[in-house]
């Protein structure tokens, strides 16, 4: 394998060629995640609105942020996700000085746009391309937590804030297109909005979501639709619902799968790293994040509570497809689920949801400093030689 310390790493996205020439592949992209809440060598983000507190190992300054960004770009990866929630630092802020410390790291910056007007945000977004360039990624999230977004000041219900996104993406894409923007909706009354001399660079919008609601606004407005890591036969299914959503209204969307990465040289170190994280699991945080979540209307994150029982157990029955484990969920909301084994076991799993249709990848491991080398020296390569390979067949 290349080695990513010299530099030398192969950016993603490149076409691969294959030895005949007869067959071109597309390499899936692959971006990484920034602990914005702190970082730890065990998962475990609690919410302190909820009166939980999780005290990582270490704090989610500056410094140690801008550590991860540089490694993250030094191994390959195309962006990194930042979140946006209350236990986190505000990702504009955070992003904007990141990118002046990286060179050509993109930023997937998630917003919530119940929180704030839309004009506002497009404005933000303009801003940051025009000072970093073609360097953003929007990730629309409509909050999961009904708490929560009490404490932000929204009252919406679930199918409310996605009537808002909904109309939200309606002011900010055109706005970012440079268009003059009028939006008389049920929830903005957006007149004669226009940035003064927009940047050109272009701004994708990712866009997650499980129910019905979600997947509706994803097909009009989203260019990258995320998944959950679910085993792959609920992860096609997906795939495929979405695909027909958004053919009906005439568009077509790219994939991306979010999912935690354990990989270690053999499967049995792999799984030994899984029962000791399972085994330093407190058990007063289990129980308290289980109960944050009961209370949360989030489809999505029903689905990855239902792959794990709620309480702890033996690894070993946390696992709910080959090599996909669910033990991360009990004590960190969103993605619940890790792809765990060695380096070409992990390399495999994840060429077997390209084939299902997954165009990306937004992967994290912990801690997110060691492991984004790791995942960078270890999986990327692989996974573009099992794609090539492919495409040779």
């Amino acid at each position: 394998m290349t080695s990513i310390l010299d530099g030398s790493s192969v950016r993603d996205g490149a076409e691969v060629h294959t030895p005949s020439g007869r067959h071109t592949l597309r390499r899936p992209v692959f971006n990484w995640y920034l602990p914005t809440r702190g970082d730890s060598h065990d998962p475990g983000v609690i919410t302190p609105v909820e009166g939980l507190v999780h005290r990582p190992d270490r704090t989610a300054d500056l410094d140690y942020l801008a550590l991860v960004a540089g490694a993250a770009e030094r191994a390959g990866f195309d962006a990194a996700l930042t979140p946006v929630g209350l236990a986190c630092i505000d990702p504009w802020i955070l992003c904007s000085a990141l990118a002046a410390r990286t060179s050509h790291l993109k930023y997937i910056i998630a917003f919530r746009p119940s929180l704030a007007s839309a004009t506002l945000l497009a404005q933000q977004a303009d801003t940051f391309r025009r000072l970093f360039g073609e360097r953003l990624i929007l990730n629309v999230t409509t909050g999961g937590s009904p708490v929560e977004q009490a404490a932000y000041g929204e009252h919406g219900s679930h199918d409310e804030r996605y009537q808002r996104t909904d109309e939200a993406l309606q002011v900010i894409r055109p706005l970012l297109a440079g268009e003059q923007v009028t939006v008389r909706g049920d929830h903005l009354d957006v007149r004669d909005a226009r940035l003064t001399n927009p940047g050109t660079a272009s701004v994708p919008i990712y866009f997650g979501g499980a129910s019905p609601a979600a997947v509706d606004v994803a097909a009009r407005q989203a260019d990258t639709y995320l998944l959950w890591g679910e085993p792959p036969a609920d992860v096609a299914e997906r795939i495929r619902v979405v695909k027909a959503r958004a053919a009906a209204v005439g568009r077509t969307l790219r994939f991306g799968l979010r999912v935690h990465i354990l990989t270690r040289d053999t499967a049995a170190q792999a799984w030994d790293t899984a029962e000791q994280m399972l085994a330093r699991f407190d058990p007063s945080a289990v129980a308290g994040l289980q109960r944050r979540l009961a209370g949360m209307d989030s489809h999505g994150q029903a689905r990855m509570t239902a792959l794990h029982p709620g309480r702890s157990v033996r690894s070993a029955d946390l696992v709910v497809s080959p090599n996909l484990w669910a033990g991360i969920g009990l004590v960190r909301e969103g993605v619940a689920t890790a792809v765990v084994g060695s380096h070409d076991e992990v390399a495999a799993r994840l060429s077997d949801y390209v084939d299902l249709g997954v165009d990306e990848f937004i992967l994290s491991g912990y801690p997110h400093l060691e492991e984004s080398l790791r995942v960078g020296e270890e999986i990327i390569p692989r996974v573009h030689a099992l794609r090539t390979q492919i495409g040779a067949a």
